[in-house]
């Protein structure tokens, strides 16, 4: 544990800023596996709605800098074909 009094108030601002980014983490996962379970059972109607629930939830991450900005596209596009592959 950190002697100097500024050292210590940074270890606690880092662990609470650490578990609030755990929870938005988390968030962003459970939305992409809610549209994944709704493409495997191959509901189009399911995973669409679920995706169009997603997709704010994943650009909103990029802004509290979850996520980088091309990995929440490659998470969109790839969500997107997957959808789309149901229908073919």
């Amino acid at each position: 544990m950190a002697n100097i009094k500024s050292a210590r108030k940074r270890a606690k601002q880092a662990e609470k800023t650490r578990l609030h980014k755990m929870g938005l983490r988390s968030k962003l996962r459970t939305h992409i596996k809610s549209v994944i379970s709704a493409i495997e059972k191959g509901d189009r109607e399911a995973a669409s709605s679920a995706y169009k629930e997603a997709v704010p939830v994943i650009d909103s991450m990029i802004n509290k800098g979850i996520v980088n900005k091309n990995k929440a596209a490659r998470h969109k596009s790839r969500l997107n074909k997957m959808i789309k592959a149901i229908a073919a």
